[in-house]
């Protein structure tokens, strides 16, 4: 049966939280190193790289593995709770509004701290930079995201963006862009906007993994779009997510600044340019191509890939999710992670899936009164 709509924003969201706790404990690592420390490919979720994960550098204090969510879902699921505050379209003074309070004023369960703590204690450096821009810079929203690091971190929880805007790629690319500025510039912002556009294009009846992409790179610019086109031009010619890896990975070299060695970031590294890209998502939407949009090879690929693996995870899962709803998503994976993560990952897809509704209704009566008007305003020819 087709999902509803109910269906796909679940599978969605479960999908890029299990994603995102696979990838989590081999993120940072080459393919032969995530062999070599579990004894073959990564099949589920898997625990910590190193036993002593609260010493270990350059992980430290995290625990990452045994099904705990990272950062990414932790911004997933607070964008989630702005849009069940606002109940409509978001632009970059929610994110001032809503999203900045959320990360400094409410202490929640962190999975990988194993306490309640506030998100901002978690976060990255550059999602802390909206705080710092935002809350103690005062800046105007729709340009704080200039001067930080360009990197995936926009991208990684705009999945929500895509759902209120199902099937509607172009709304969900715009209002995207729109909530990334106080993040974001040049290709993080991009990136953020086309991973949104994907996944809106993900809920449209008979949507494919070859649509999805399609979609995506219809709407794509500079570095971006040529990322995504040579990532998939090289994915067409597989079917198998483990001989797609290295191929997969030369694909999108030339336009990653990041370079070879994702622990030592080239001088040129995440630097603003109209050249390059963000590499998860054309990794990502290549991976979905790989497996022709089932969820399980499709994520197990991007784990396995290594490097910002877990969130190429969740860009990647919650593509496959939207695509095949919640029954997409292995039961037992996202029980493990529910479980070991403390987390609903059920009621916040709900919410947001009422919210898209409510959204819907909006734009119809606003749709609807800019047609009374302009008929009025054009009258009979």
């Amino acid at each position: 049966m087709t999902p509803t709509l109910e269906d796909r924003v679940t599978g969605c969201l479960v999908g890029a939280a299990v994603g995102d706790a696979l990838g989590g404990p081999v993120e940072g690592l080459a393919p032969e190193q995530i062999t070599a420390r579990h004894g073959g490919r990564v099949r589920g979720v898997v625990g910590p790289y190193h036993a002593q994960w609260r010493t270990a550098r350059p992980i430290a204090p995290y625990h990452k593995g045994d099904g705990h969510v990272t950062d990414d879902t932790l911004m997933t699921h607070a964008l989630v709770r702005v849009y069940a505050k606002v109940r409509d379209h978001l632009d970059a003074y929610s994110v001032a509004d809503h999203l900045v309070p959320d990360l400094i004023g409410t202490p929640r369960w962190i999975p990988e701290l194993e306490a309640e703590a506030l998100p901002l204690q978690r976060v990255f450096l550059a999602e802390k930079w909206i705080v710092a821009r935002l809350h103690y810079g005062h800046v105007d929203p729709r340009e704080a995201g200039v001067g930080n690091i360009v990197n995936c971190g926009a991208a990684m929880y705009m999945a929500p963006v895509g759902a209120v805007n199902a099937g509607n790629p172009a709304g969900a690319y715009a209002e995207a862009l729109e909530v990334a500025a106080p993040h974001q510039s040049s290709y993080g912002r991009e990136a953020a906007g086309v991973f949104a556009a994907a996944v809106a294009a993900a809920f449209l009846p008979g949507a494919t993994a070859a649509s999805v992409a399609e979609a995506a790179l219809g709407l794509a610019k500079d570095g971006t779009r040529a990322a995504i086109a040579a990532v998939c031009e090289r994915a067409a010619g597989f079917g198998d997510w483990e001989e797609a890896l290295g191929p997969l990975r030369e694909a999108v070299a030339p336009f990653d600044t990041v370079g070879p060695r994702y622990r030592e970031p080239s001088l040129g590294a995440r630097r603003p340019s109209r050249l390059h890209a963000v590499e998860e998502l054309p990794i990502a939407l290549g991976m979905l191509l790989v497996a022709q949009g089932a969820y399980e090879p499709a994520v197990l690929g991007c784990v396995n890939y290594g490097r910002d693996c877990d969130s190429i995870a969740t860009m990647c899962g919650a593509l496959a999710g939207a695509l095949g709803g919640c029954a997409a998503v292995p039961a037992a994976w996202a029980d493990q992670v529910a479980r070991a993560s403390r987390l609903d990952l059920h009621a916040p897809a709900a919410g947001l899936a009422a919210v898209t509704r409510e959204v819907f209704a909006r734009d119809t009566a606003r749709r609807r009164a800019h047609e009374a008007a302009f008929a009025d305003l054009a009258g009979p020819r």
